[in-house]
């Protein structure tokens, strides 16, 4: 006999969460992945492959659905970083940041000898008109 289901949902949220953390994350982590399966599925027929096909048989075809059963597989999983790789990627990127500007720098010191000086840019005089001249003009 079928097992019935205690929710509409399934996989239930329940075992979902034990998955995960926090809600959050799951919030998180099904979004993302079903971002990826929407992408799959519109990337078919263009051979790109750069996109992971489902990874779970599912009877639904929606891909929130698909990602929650992945989810619930432990198909799709998720990390989180120590404070050493955040500080270490922090630092990485305060690298290239300085290294960025040390360029642009440099960049700008040559097209500024490269460019001669300019002169000041001519500036249109006002028109006079023969009325705003007053009786002198006559």
């Amino acid at each position: 006999m079928a097992q019935g289901r205690l929710t509409l949902m399934d996989p239930p949220i329940e075992e979902l969460l034990d998955k995960v953390d926090s809600k959050f994350t799951l919030v998180a982590l099904g979004a993302l992945r079903a971002r990826q399966v929407n992408a799959y599925y519109n990337s078919l027929g263009e051979g790109l492959g750069r996109v992971v096909p489902p990874q779970v048989a599912s009877v639904s075809g929606k891909p929130l659905s698909i990602a929650f059963e992945e989810i619930a597989e432990a198909k799709a999983t998720y990390s989180r970083p120590t404070p050493e790789e955040l500080a270490a990627e922090e630092a990485e990127l305060e690298g290239a940041e300085a290294d960025l500007l040390a360029v642009e720098g440099g960049l700008a010191a040559e097209s500024e000898a490269a460019e001669p000086e300019a002169a000041e840019p001519d500036v249109a005089e006002p028109e006079v008109r023969a009325e705003d001249e007053g009786p002198a003009a006559s």
